[in-house]
């Protein structure tokens, strides 16, 4: 791995003063924080992330703090992690590498290939067993369905060039194409195409979900399950704590309800 957690302790976040009032009582910016942390090694550069996103470098190797950007709602807890990287890492977006947990929101992302085998009309619903183990195909999770072609040229480009020069049907001038979803998913060209459905909040639980396929005619395809996918979301951050003491000798905090 190229980053380097190692050797990186006491790192701590503070939220930023917008401003201050006549009794001295602050407000704090709602969406920077400022984070600091001590390290002893030598020649790296520092790498903050948020939520597993790279969220900024430090500009020099003696450098120990850095103001980044949060999530503007603060309803679960925001995971901030430091990393050393050598210099030649010090500009790459290596949150590839990190080990995320569980997703901390309750919500479960399902991608679909959108193959250009499915016919233009087709719309997706997708269906959970809420946690019992047996899927219920009564009641769709998705309030209205997914229409994978939400314009008809976005099926390969019908139409899009001028008549006689293009062949007389899907010439793929107005296609979404090669690149716009997940390359490696499916085939190299316009099979490469990918869409997310992300799933209300859910409470902890093992889930299973299914995906069917409804053409123009009504016609629904098998039902394609996926695996039983945990679902954990992170304890609320806590609130009304204030410092009680401190005793620097045995370095140990005792904070108090307010």
């Amino acid at each position: 791995m190229s980053l380097i957690s190692n050797g990186i302790n006491s790192v701590r976040v503070f939220f930023l003063p917008a401003g201050f009032g006549a009794d001295g009582s602050c407000v704090e910016s709602p969406k920077s924080a400022l984070v600091k942390w001590r390290a002893v090694l030598n020649g790296v550069y520092y790498q903050v992330y948020v939520k597993g996103r790279l969220a900024g470098t430090t500009l020099n190797t003696d450098q120990r703090q850095m103001v980044v950007p949060i999530p503007g709602s603060l309803t679960s807890a925001v995971r901030i992690e430091v990393f050393a990287v050598r210099p030649q890492y010090a500009d790459m977006d290596l949150s590839d590498e990190l080990d995320i947990a569980p997703s901390d929101t309750g919500r479960v992302t399902i991608s679909m290939l959108r193959s250009q085998d499915l016919p233009p009309g087709a719309t997706v619903r997708i269906y959970s067993d809420n946690g019992t183990g047996d899927i219920d195909y009564e009641i769709p999770l998705n309030d209205s369905p997914i229409r994978l072609w939400p314009a008809w040229q976005d099926k390969a480009g019908f139409g899009m060039s001028r008549f006689g020069a293009g062949d007389f049907e899907y010439d793929s001038a107005a296609a979404v194409g090669f690149g716009k979803g997940s390359f490696g998913n499916g085939g190299f060209g316009l099979d490469a195409d990918t869409i997310d459905w992300i799933s209300p909040t859910l409470t902890a639980g093992v889930y299973k979900f299914a995906v069917v396929v409804t053409d123009s005619a009504g016609n629904q395809s098998s039902a394609v399950e996926t695996e039983p996918v945990t679902v954990t979301p992170a304890a609320r951050p806590a609130e009304k704590l204030e410092i009680y003491s401190y005793d620097k000798q045995t370095n140990e905090l005792v904070l108090k309800i307010t």
